[in-house]
């Protein structure tokens, strides 16, 4: 009976623990540092320019956060990677696979999105399986991007000061993948602009034939996701600090985490920088995934390990059937965890 107590008291401290996010590295993200809060277990997960609530059981996002202002939108953006990866910071049995979402008939959805990001590491951070979620494909391609992302965008560049966006998603639909990775029946973002204190959602069912309504009320949205997302309750008039004017905001510093370097072919300029950032002591760990390149995928392993102290993971998954990405299949990708 006292181990059976024992146990129990564990468990329930595990769950309120794992229960609240921290973001110890990224809470300049959050509107006035708040972090949501919500009854949903989750891992906090900190990318240089966004974060993501992370569910272990759904395999997707509760929610993401973005801290954006209007120069920073309309700077020049990389080119986007379509370089798809599994999130290596999660264990085996929370992570979303590229199998998953194979032969599923859902794409697999950004919550942050890859036109938000306006650097080369964060457009890469983007592609992280941690921040898909199964989405109905005509929908992704079409009314989410056209009717909510870029909207979105257009405020935000003509916003004074920084504006904050959580995107993230509600309900079960079914699953996909040997991971069962839920199918959400509906998605949200929320958007905040402190300058004026003003908050609005888009709320959109998950289905390729989702017709637009009206913005919901950042209340409605609360009752509908059950997450306080710690913003005013009087939106009108603003308790935050007053917020940086546009042009006046200071680039945030890469936070180190987890970022993929990828292969299509041997590049020994990339491999030289893995080596050059291990011998600096900047590296923790080094995980090489691949699906039919098991070769090159030894080859960058047994190099890595010859040239320094560091021992490298080796892992294969295979990405899903896609006429646009079909170079998936013969792709290695480092990914690699900064100190």
């Amino acid at each position: 009976m006292k181990s059976l107590a024992k146990l129990l008291l564990l468990s329930t401290l595990w769950l309120a623990s794992s229960a609240f996010a921290f973001f110890d590295q990224c809470k300049d993200l959050f509107p006035a540092q708040q972090v949501p809060s919500t009854t949903q277990l989750g891992r906090d997960l900190c990318f240089d320019d966004f974060a993501i609530y992370y569910s272990p059981s759904d395999k997707k996002p509760i929610y993401t956060v973005e801290r954006l202002n209007g120069e920073q939108l309309q700077a020049p953006h990389p080119r986007r990677t379509n370089q798809f990866y599994e999130e290596a910071r999660l264990p085996w049995n929370e992570r979303a696979l590229l199998t998953d979402y194979r032969g599923s008939g859902y794409d697999r959805g950004h919550n942050v999105p890859a036109g938000d990001m306006t650097r080369e590491r964060g457009m890469a951070q983007s592609f992280s399986l941690a921040n898909m979620m199964p989405q109905a494909r005509q929908n992704n391609q079409g009314i989410w991007a056209k009717r909510v992302e870029e909207p979105t965008r257009m405020y935000i560049k003509r916003a004074q000061g920084d504006v904050y966006v959580f995107t993230g998603s509600v309900g079960h639909a079914g699953s996909i993948g040997k991971s069962r990775v839920t199918i959400p029946s509906h998605l949200y973002k929320l958007i905040y602009d402190p300058n004026k204190n003003l908050a609005w959602a888009y709320w959109v069912e998950n289905t390729d034939d989702a017709q637009m309504s009206p913005p919901i009320s950042y209340a409605e949205l609360v009752q509908k996701t059950g997450i306080d997302f710690r913003l005013p309750t009087d939106i009108g008039e603003s308790k935050l600090s007053k917020p940086v004017e546009k042009g006046a905001t200071e680039p945030r510093q890469l936070i180190g985490a987890w970022y993929p370097v990828f292969f299509d072919q041997y590049s020994p300029e990339k491999v030289a920088a893995i080596i050059s950032n291990i011998k600096a002591g900047r590296v923790a760990s080094i995980e090489i995934q691949y699906d039919r390149n098991l070769k090159l995928a030894q080859n960058l392993a047994q190099e890595i390990q010859a040239q320094s102290s560091m021992q490298v993971t080796l892992s294969q998954s295979s990405p899903p059937d896609s006429p646009n990405v079909s170079y998936e299949r013969n792709r290695v990708t480092a990914i690699v965890r900064s100190k």
